[in-house]
């Protein structure tokens, strides 16, 4: 009964913020996803990164393993999503990097720092940042059907995570006025990527479902047992495995279906992941939190 109520104390937060953006706009109220989402990924989310990198306790090789072990955890589950797209002839523009990249920013992020505390944070930011940058390269490049990866270069997301690792390594810490703007900056990220999150899935128009629960299904299971058992061959200590498995598993980032929209892959099919693997996660996240912890 303990453990129930834990996990229940964790996910709760994450989805009722989520149900605050969700019914913001089935009220009606204007919410600019656009803005929001440009104000999370080039301001709040690096300053988030960069601190947390900065003053994570967590030793350096800890990281860097987690790094090598995320790195691994990707790379099988493409292998394996892009066998399910061929096997069941699906196309792969449109269906590749959803099944492969989940919402590691708006769900991911916040639920490691709720399950696990700062020390989660730093772990889940790394995973996060590698997965960034395996999506803007890869990812874009899979769904545009071509075009370079350099552009990954100009993300601020990368910068900050470059920078916050070099300040990680070195022992630097910027001035404390400097850190508590930042650090204040980056608190706006956690709250505006869960509320942004529930009014994105309550626009969305999801089509075929039966589809799509199978596929989020598949999904759901490559990422969690790849996860754990590269996690597992790493060594990696108990709570960086349970971040490794919880943001890999992520259900489907709405990002994937703006990706879809812009490069004119099939949207549509993309919304349906989006919706019914974040449906999905209510369940599922919980019950590998329960498993994990």
């Amino acid at each position: 009964m303990n453990l129930v109520l834990t996990v229940l104390e964790i996910t709760a937060p994450v989805f009722l913020l989520a149900a605050v953006g969700f019914t913001w706009v089935k009220l009606g109220f204007e919410y600019r996803v656009e803005f929001v989402t440009r104000l999370a990924m080039t301001l709040s989310v690096p300053c988030l990164i960069f601190v947390a990198l900065m003053q994570t306790e967590v030793d350096p090789q800890a990281l860097a393993a987690l790094s090598f072990a995320s790195i691994v955890t990707y790379a099988i589950v493409t292998l394996l999503c892009a066998a399910v797209v061929l096997a069941n002839g699906l196309d792969r523009r449109t269906y590749l990097a959803p099944l492969t990249f989940g919402n590691t920013g708006n769900l991911g992020l916040p639920l490691a720092l709720f399950a696990f505390g700062d020390t989660g944070l730093g772990y889940a930011v790394v995973v996060f940042a590698i997965m960034a940058i395996y999506s803007f390269t890869f990812g874009i490049w899979v769904v545009s059907g071509g075009g370079s990866p350099l552009k990954v270069v100009k993300e601020p997301m990368v910068g900050a995570t470059i920078l916050g690792a070099i300040f990680l390594w070195q022992g630097w810490e910027t001035p404390t006025f400097l850190t508590n703007t930042l650090d204040l900056i980056g608190q706006i990220a956690i709250p505006i990527m869960l509320i942004t999150l529930g009014v994105a899935v309550a626009r969305l128009r999801p089509g075929r479902l039966v589809q799509a629960v199978l596929l989020s299904t598949i999904k759901l299971l490559i990422c969690a047992a790849t996860a754990y058992l590269v996690g597992d061959w790493f060594a990696l200590d108990p709570v960086a495995l349970a971040v490794l498995v919880l943001q890999v598993a992520t259900p489907v980032a709405v990002t994937s279906y703006l990706i879809a929209e812009k490069y004119g892959a099939d949207s549509d099919a993309v919304a349906g992941l989006v919706v019914v693997s974040t449906l999905l996660s209510v369940i599922s996240l919980p019950l590998l939190l329960a498993f994990l912890l």
